[in-house]
């Protein structure tokens, strides 16, 4: 570690773990009441379940891009963060607003209220106190990161990743209009939901892999700033008005039908150029880098984000797919795998190649690590799978034939029941990573007493 001010990411990234325990053990007990209905019931309905696991999704994600900004801008920028204090202020802030919304879902505290009761728009739910709250964490991170990039080295890693989390904070802002108007509403709800994770995530997904392969294979910089450059130009034509794919029936002007199909269906290049730009890197590089773990998690990320995202995706974005296929378990199959191939991969990427340096050992547990991304990625590709021929059944069932929601959905149990299987794999291949990432073995501690990490 060259920069001081690098810990502070160690912080994040331990915050960020443990909201990933908790995401993943709360999907399990939401896969668990599709098998099981009534489990539960009053003491913790599916909806909560279902805002907590989708929030605290959100919550890691993000604070692992903060955390992972705060590892790469000083090494970037060659110089020290800003302002540490303000870094731990604002992750200050974004703990006490989790705090805040998981008590809030979970006893249904001060129902109704504008301020301090939850909202009722999906993913959204937060309370107006803690989006607030998150705008000033936002705005916190800005200054330091903005200030730090401004006063050092500008490069392309840093541009982009700059470029990346601004977009992140000021789409945020339209979190806070909800117009009565129901279309309005959906209209605008989707610039923060879309145009985070279909475009200036993206950006930021760019950014953290450029730096990765950039350590992990020595390949010029020159040669990455021009692919880094070209991916965040793609996610960005095409990410802006394919969030037309979300207008169809929300009652927006037809000819979104076109512009949402068109421009959707080439939001699969971006993500088809960064499995081109990380393997053609590695292959180009030819370095045998120590941390294998993390050249690993940087081909699988890329990989499973074009399935999941760009394949996937592809599968029901034209509107006449669509119209049949929109809210049904497709559309969860979709989200499961490019949620996890583009961004969570992404978090476990950066985490398994920092944390060996904010710890100051040389990278260990590999094996166990490398474990840990083939049964999550085997898990999370079975449960795609599952979800995707149930989605078959139940579009066929109840869009095309037309029979009732509820007895498609018993039709369904033995699709959920596999589900549920994966998502056990899953937690179990997640508790592995954590595992291997925070608790050397003993003869490696040892060992690493002399041993300097890896650059």
């Amino acid at each position: 570690m060259k920069y001081e001010s690098q810990k502070i990411a160690f912080a994040y990234f331990a915050v960020a773990l443990a909201l990933f325990a908790i995401q993943v053990l709360g999907g399990l007990l939401a896969g668990f009441v599709y098998v099981s209905p009534n489990f539960l019931a009053d003491l913790l309905p599916f909806n909560i379940i279902r805002m907590l696991h989708t929030n605290s999704l959100i919550v890691w994600l993000i604070l692992g891009f903060f955390g992972a900004a705060y590892y790469i801008i000083p090494e970037e920028s060659e110089r020290e963060i800003e302002s540490p204090a303000l870094a731990y202020l604002q992750l200050l802030i974004l703990v006490v607003g989790t705090l805040g919304v998981v008590v809030t879902y979970v006893f249904d505290l001060f129902h109704g209220n504008f301020l301090l009761g939850k909202e009722g728009r999906e993913f959204l739910e937060q309370p107006l106190w803690v989006k607030l709250g998150i705008v000033v964490a936002a705005l916190i991170f800005l200054y330091n990161i903005t200030l730090t990039v401004l006063k050092g080295r500008k490069t392309a890693v840093s541009n982009v990743l700059l470029l990346g989390l601004w977009g992140i904070a000021l789409f945020f802002l339209f979190s806070l209009y909800n117009p009565g108007n129901l279309a309005l509403d959906k209209m605008y709800w989707w610039w923060v939901v879309h145009l985070w994770v279909e475009g200036v995530w993206e950006l930021v997904m760019a950014g953290i892999l450029a730096f990765l392969i950039l350590k992990l294979t020595g390949v010029d910089r020159e040669v990455v700033d021009k692919w880094v450059y070209a991916i965040a130009a793609l996610a960005l034509f095409t990410g802006l008005l394919g969030t037309g794919h979300h207008y169809y029936w929300i009652g927006t002007p037809g000819y979104w039908q076109w512009i949402g199909s068109v421009f959707s269906t080439l939001e699969v290049a971006p993500f088809f150029a960064m499995v081109l730009f990380t393997f053609s890197m590695v292959w180009r590089g030819g370095r045998d880098h120590p941390n294998k773990a993390a050249v690993l998690w940087s081909l699988g990320c890329a990989t499973l984000a074009f399935f999941g995202a760009g394949v996937w995706g592809f599968m029901h974005t034209l509107s006449p797919v669509n119209y049949y296929t929109h809210g049904t378990q497709i559309t969860a199959a979709h989200g499961h795998l490019a949620f996890y191939g583009a961004y969570v991969s992404l978090n476990l990427a950066i985490f398994t190649y920092a944390m060996p340096h904010l710890l100051g050992r040389a990278p260990y547990n590999q094996v166990l690590n490398m474990i840990s991304f083939w049964i999550m990625g085997g898990a999370m590709a079975f449960m795609t799978f599952t979800l995707t021929f149930a989605g078959a059944v139940q579009t066929h069932l109840q869009r095309v034939l037309g029979e009732n929601y509820m007895d498609v959905q018993d039709q369904l149990g033995f699709f959920y029941l596999m589900r549920l299987g994966s998502g056990v794999v899953f937690v179990i291949g997640a508790l592995i990573f954590i595992y291997a990432t925070l608790v050397p073995r003993e003869k490696e501690l040892i060992e690493s007493g002399s041993a300097s990490p890896a650059e």
